[in-house]
């Protein structure tokens, strides 16, 4: 383990870099999500999903933006 004099000698980039990489180390199923964020994640997805039906590819979109342009 690192201790906290090791970390006091570490340059700003370095402890950053440090977070970083402890950051990383973490899986996602070790990360609780509380349960509104939980019900707003499924409410985002379900709403992503019904608007699928009614997207517009980026082709389309941009032959249509240069068309108002002219």
């Amino acid at each position: 383990m690192i201790s906290h004099d090791e970390i006091a000698k570490l340059t700003a980039s370095e402890r950053m870099s440090l977070i970083a990489e402890l950051w990383d180390s973490i899986d996602d199923v070790d990360i609780p999500l509380p349960k509104a964020q939980h019900e707003e994640l499924l409410h985002r997805l379900e709403s992503f999903e019904e608007d699928q039906e009614q997207a517009v590819s980026w082709e389309a979109l941009k032959a249509e933006l240069n068309a108002r342009e002219r």
